[in-house]
């Protein structure tokens, strides 16, 4: 596969038997365009924390195996009771300006997340600490966040109210980030432009065209700058993941991010050697908005809708065999934990379509009566294909469906306002632990369906704050057998981790959670 080599030269100028070396340029197709740059404002998309990943590092990071490693902390502690994490900064993380990255960054950064003007996707993330919850509701002052700075800015503090087993986990996220203060204070809103920015990651962003392209280049500040062998990095985002295809067989990409399972079988065949895919801890749902006024608020009807989908038809069938069916929203495969099974969809096909037929007549609809549904999804041939089979499966019950479409930062703004009926929607986690999907039942930014139980929040609430493992599971478990018998949402898929990789990276590994931070990869140009 032909490569895209820059050459870069050594030396004040241009001057005869000057030494030239070469230096590759990663391109990487991911699926939608970046909401922004600033980690406090992008949607929580998959294809966002794989390029915020990429230009800033947290306390910890993630090596190429998708395991915890120190990132801009060297070590830490926590204390017995769980309340308290210390952290020891390492002394040669710079920004991309030179300036040092401090203990004080972090405690900004934070701040920042739960400042409610900054209305961060992620401000609920940082809950557990003391105060973040009252300052994101307006409640206390930014300065009470149970964070602090010591040791001249070499250590971070961060204090819990209650002990969070997963807590750690979670700073991998882009939460978890720093923000240069001092950037911010004199840019602004604007801090986070390509010509502004300021980061602290492997590379850094130098030129953006929206819903085209983001270039990067190495950033020589990077504390472990010496280990990055390449000259940058280059996003483009591909909605279209069959034009995707062609871009990367015509040596275009280096890279396409999650092709359409549908090619599975087809790409094996011609491009073998290319194609990656590994079990994934994500899950591919349709999710029913419970607000007053929505003809899906009537939990009778979701039941239905929910019972109505041939699963396996949309696995086997639709996406060639390259995912699994699903009955619950944790997937299999994450550790210490059994996935629930929603109500109903262990049942043969014809007693599900029958009790699902009497539902919908209990509710006052059928086929005399239809049923008028708009269901959206984020454009791409693989989520519309789902969609009109749905839709399909569906029309029998007397159930007929609008499609909307749009890209997919749209798509989830939209979600997140609450702007549906039925959607598709999905959670790739960044972290293995059962609490980061349970969490999108009781979180307050991506509950898109605004799902409200007390009992199961109180749950979730408790299995955060237990210390013991097993008792932790078992909480788990029971507030998601809770949740999928209310049907806030109809499962669909777990997701298998499916990329294009060119035979020529060399440093990528498969992996659960399916990160690939670009500071592993190098290119093999002989290839």
């Amino acid at each position: 596969m032909k490569r895209k080599l820059l050459l870069s030269l050594i030396g004040a100028g241009l001057t005869l038997g000057a030494p030239l070396t070469l230096a590759a340029t990663l391109n990487v197709g991911i699926s939608g365009d970046p909401a922004s740059l600033d980690p406090a404002r992008v949607t929580g998309g998959v294809w966002e924390e794989d390029v915020l990943r990429d230009i800033f590092e947290g306390l910890v990071a993630i090596d190429a195996q998708g395991q915890i490693i120190p990132g801009v902390a060297t070590d830490w502690e926590t204390s017995e009771d769980g309340k308290t994490y210390t952290f020891h900064l390492r002394e040669d993380a710079r920004w991309s300006d030179g300036e040092p990255v401090t203990a004080e960054d972090f405690v900004f950064a934070l701040r920042y997340q739960v400042d409610p003007t900054t209305a961060s996707n992620y401000a609920h993330r940082l809950y557990p600490v003391v105060n973040a919850q009252k300052i994101n509701a307006g409640e206390a002052e930014l300065d009470t966040l149970g964070v602090e700075s010591r040791d001249n800015g070499h250590t971070l503090v961060i204090h819990l109210t209650e002990p969070a087993a997963y807590f750690l986990k979670t700073l991998v996220l882009p939460f978890g980030y720093p923000i240069p203060e001092h950037v911010v204070k004199d840019k602004g809103e604007r801090w986070s432009r390509p010509d502004n920015i300021v980061v602290n990651g492997a590379f850094k962003p130098v030129r953006w065209v929206s819903n085209s392209e983001l270039d990067t280049v190495k950033n020589p500040e990077f504390h472990d700058a010496d280990s990055v062998s390449l000259d940058g990095v280059n996003y483009y985002p591909v909605e279209d993941k069959n034009a995707g295809i062609s871009r990367f067989r015509a040596g275009e990409l280096d890279i396409l991010r999650d092709f359409p399972a549908a090619r599975y079988q087809w790409l094996e065949k011609q491009i073998p050697d290319a194609v990656q895919i590994t079990p994934s801890l994500g899950s591919y749902y349709y999710v029913f908005n419970l607000r007053e006024g929505s003809p899906v608020a009537d939990k009778r009807v979701r039941e239905a809708l929910s019972l109505a989908i041939r699963r396996d038809v949309i696995s086997e069938k639709l996406l060639d065999g390259a995912v699994t069916p699903s009955h619950s929203l944790v997937p299999e495969g994450v550790s210490n934990y059994t996935p629930a099974t929603q109500p109903g969809l262990d049942d043969d096909m014809d007693t599900r379509l029958n009790r699902a037929r009497e539902l919908l007549k209990a509710a006052g609809f059928g086929p005399e009566k239809p049923l008028d549904l708009t269901l959206r999804y984020n454009s791409g041939d693989e989520h519309q294909r789902i969609a009109v089979a749905v839709a399909a499966m569906w029309k029998p019950l007397g159930v007929n469906v609008e499609m909307r479409n749009s890209e997919a930062n749209v798509h989830y703004s939209e979600l997140m306002q609450g702007d549906f009926q039925v959607a598709r929607a999905a959670w790739i986690s960044s972290y293995d632990d059962a609490q980061n999907f349970l969490q999108l039942l009781s979180a307050e930014t991506n509950n898109y369906g605004d799902y409200q139980n007390a009992d199961y929040s109180q749950l979730i609430q408790q299995s955060d704050q237990a210390l013991d493992s097993d008792t932790r599971r078992d909480m788990m478990q029971r507030a998601e057998a809770m949740a999928l018998a209310d049907y806030p949402l109809a499962p669909i898929y777990t997701y298998a981790a499916r990329n294009l990789v060119s035979p020529a990276i060399e440093g990528w590994d498969n992996n659960a959670l399916d990160m690939h931070a670009s500071r592993w990869i190098s290119i093999d140009s002989d290839r």
